[in-house]
């Protein structure tokens, strides 16, 4: 550094600290404008150059006094510079976060803390730049200056963790994995064990005593009962009109959406328990066994905890084997644990077009295990139900908009500890419903709207079998709202050749989708009704939602269609893939399989082709010329683990293997630190023209600067390519 960038940047040090303390002495009266907030939100941005470089230079000045470094020129003029530096992007630091501290929302003990640490930590470091030269500044104090501006460093970056993430943020898994045995069911508390958990671990990062946004505190009973600036937190009884339910169900782009986007959204099943807490009139020391057996709440919430000791949750049967269990795991069913250190499992079936009766019997190995299982909106026959006879202790059965029609309900008296079924949307009867309630003692709960059993029969059901709830369903009067799950895709391929029908549906009746093509979002009043119509003919994006009066419109659907007008005769790959990301070798680029993020499901390692160390080359020959105008990767981004964008992407082409010209080169656009993982399309226009033989090679690009695998070439993965 030259002595007069040297001297500009300590003059601009003695300006900054002046306006620093100006800052602090009329903190009261000074108002942030807006077009300055910007500058001041920044503080969260910089805030880790100051720390990295200030810790590097105290540790240099430690030594600083060490025979081996006080006359080495070199070290004296690097840490003082270095020094500089820091103590000047401290400062730059300080003025961003007491803008920040004018706005709304940031208050109380914990602040304060941080900002008198961070000032501390900012005069204590320029003390030292400044009288580093001076003759009583010797060894012991130097070690001694460094220390204390280490701990104050290591303070102030602690209360700020706390302010961004929450108290406990760095020794809160700790804490966790010391927790005492988990809380058994008949001692869990509706809120304590069931709500409060999700405010923890989605709200109260941003709604705590020392962060409160909106003026709205969420950290106990009483604050969440006094609201915060716009108002009480919930109306009891009716979720429908409560704050809470509102924000949640805004769209996430929209600024009063809450938890604001960027930040972990809650669950579908989080959201459905906050909606049933409201609807039950939150008692904040109501056990969650007070609740009736037949309680939604109840329900859901009940697998969270372990079984009662000595209680009715306690089974008679060992627990299954591990292995089996695993095995029995895959891409259309998943097994799990019905409750903490429970034998009992829960099985969830899913995917229409996979299911088959076979699927049940699979299960034969855990038949005893098995008490509760889900097939709702499976195209279940009424033979298929001998096949659910064998889970002799299943104790809760959902067969929702399944195809049933009551006929085969006698396969399941011989289930004599089924407490819950669920036949909504199906076309059981009244007579085949008498002939199961006479047989089946145990059974409590049983849900019937939407089917052809009436009102009538019903409170007739009731009036004989007062042990037993029977549950009319939803009405549509605008007084209980719940929340619709989203449309579905009926189309078996999202990849087309020339046109597709697109088949959208949703199990409710009455339901209208709302649906858009141009990327914007549905909403009820402006998008277009979904008519089956709708016939794609080209690539696009489908957003859909699903509504209908009285309930809540459901959260937004995106189905991705693509066009591939022409399949090749033949494929080959001209350098190998990546030992782990095989799929199903060259082949998988035109099955018609699209990829998704989960690793876990054998299907993502069927369809994902990779590389690293060499160029993906894929040859297409066609027995007859194709006139084709653009070549299209398919490809994953996810930046955290390496996986990236190739660093370009060739296309050859011509009627000749050995004589192709270079037709089309495009360099994808990297992805920036911390962006969000996403699936893309990389297209590769050209002139139309007539071709037999198409190449394209994907070459891997050099991770950036800023990546932990700097320098190391980036994974490439492929799961389809688009020939039009």
């Amino acid at each position: 550094m030259t002595k007069r960038v040297k001297s500009l940047a300590e003059q601009a040090l003695f300006a900054l600290a002046v306006f620093i303390l100006f800052l602090l002495l009329f903190e009261e009266k000074v108002v942030v404008p807006t077009w300055l907030q910007p500058v001041g939100r920044m503080h969260p941005l910089i805030l880790h150059f100051p720390i990295v470089i200030l810790l590097l230079a105290m540790a240099m000045e430690i030594f600083r006094f060490n025979s081996q470094y006080a006359r080495n020129e070199f070290y004296r003029g690097f840490l003082a510079n270095l020094l500089l530096v820091g103590v000047l992007s401290a400062a730059v630091t300080v003025i961003m976060g007491l803008f920040l501290s004018k706005e709304e929302g940031y208050s109380g003990t914990v602040l304060q803390w941080h900002k008198w640490t961070g000032v501390g930590l900012f005069y204590l470091s320029a003390f030292i730049y400044w009288s580093r030269d001076q003759a009583w500044y010797r060894a012991p104090v130097a070690k001694s200056g460094a220390l204390v501006a280490v701990l104050v460093l290591i303070s102030a970056g602690h209360y700020g963790a706390v302010l961004t993430h929450g108290d406990n943020f760095i020794s809160g898994p700790i804490q966790r994995s010391m927790e005492a045995e988990p809380v058994a069911l008949d001692q869990a508390l509706v809120f304590d064990h069931v709500i409060k958990p999700i405010f923890e671990q989605k709200c109260i990062s941003c709604h705590n005593p020392e962060k409160l946004k909106g003026q709205l505190s969420l950290a106990d009973a009483d604050a969440i009962l006094k609201g915060g600036k716009t108002g009480k937190l919930f109306k009891a009884g009716h979720p429908a009109q409560s704050l809470l339910l509102e924000r949640i169900h805004l769209p996430e782009d929209e600024k009063k959406h809450m938890p604001p986007k960027g930040k972990t959204q809650l669950t579908a099943d989080e959201i459905t328990l906050l909606a049933l807490w409201v609807k039950s009139r939150p008692d904040f020391k109501k056990k969650l066994i007070d609740l009736p057996p037949s309680d939604s709440l109840r329900w859901m919430a009940s697998a969270r905890f372990k079984p009662t000791e000595g209680g009715e949750d306690m089974f008679d049967f060992a627990a299954a084997d591990e292995e089996t269990v695993q095995k029995l795991n895959n891409d259309y069913r998943t097994i799990a644990p019905l409750a903490k250190e429970s034998p009992a499992l829960a099985v969830n079936l899913y995917n229409r077009s996979t299911y088959s009766a076979e699927k049940l019997e699979e299960l034969s190995e855990i038949r005893k295990q098995v008490v509760s299982l889900n097939l709702n909106k499976l195209p279940v026959k009424d033979a298929d139900l001998k096949a659910v006879a064998q889970f002799e202790n299943l104790q809760k059965l959902d067969l929702n908009f399944t195809d049933i029609t009551g006929k085969g309900l006698a396969h399941l008296t011989h289930l004599q500890h089924l407490k819950s079924l669920t036949l909504s949307g199906t076309k059981v009867t009244f007579a085949d419903l008498q002939n199961l309630i006479r047989e089946v003692k145990s059974l409590r709960t049983v849900s019937l709207w939407e089917t052809p059993v009436t009102v009538a029969q019903i409170q007739q059901l009731q009036k004989a079998n007062q042990n037993m709830a029977f549950l009319a369903g939803f009405k549509d009067d605008g007084k209980n709202p719940l929340t619709l799950n989203p449309p579905e895709v009926k189309n078996p391929s999202m990849v087309f050749t020339q046109s597709l029908p697109l088949l959208l549906h949703h199990p409710i009746k009455g339901v209208q989708i709302r649906y858009t093509t141009d990327g914007t979002e549905p909403d009820s009043l402006h998008s277009p009704v979904f008519t089956n119509k709708t016939v794609l003919t080209d690539r696009t994006t489908i957003k859909a939602r699903a509504y209908k009066d009285g309930w809540y419109g459901s959260s937004v659907a995106t189905f991705d269609f693509f066009k591939c007008a022409y399949k090749p005769d033949s494929i080959n790959l001209l350098q190998p893939l990546n030992r782990v990301h095989q799929a199903e070798g060259p082949k998988s680029f035109f099955d018609q399989k699209l990829g998704t993020f989960n690793a876990n499901s054998p299907a993502w390692a069927n369809n994902w082709t990779g590389v690293r160390n060499n160029d993906m080359v894929v040859m297409s020959e066609f027995k007859k010329p194709v006139t084709a105008s653009s070549v299209a990767l398919r490809i994953m981004v996810e930046e955290a683990t390496g996986i990236f964008p190739p660093g370009s992407v060739e296309v050859w082409g011509g009627n000749s293997r050995d004589n192709l010209k270079l037709l089309a080169t495009v360099k994808p656009k990297m992805p920036v630190k911390g962006e969000e993982h996403s699936l893309q399309n990389v297209t590769c226009p050209f002139k139309p023209q007539e071709l037999a033989y198409i190449k394209v090679v994907a070459k891997p690009c050099t991770l950036p600067d800023w990546h932990g695998g700097k320098g190391k070439p980036g994974l490439v993965l492929v799961d389809e390519m688009f020939i039009n």
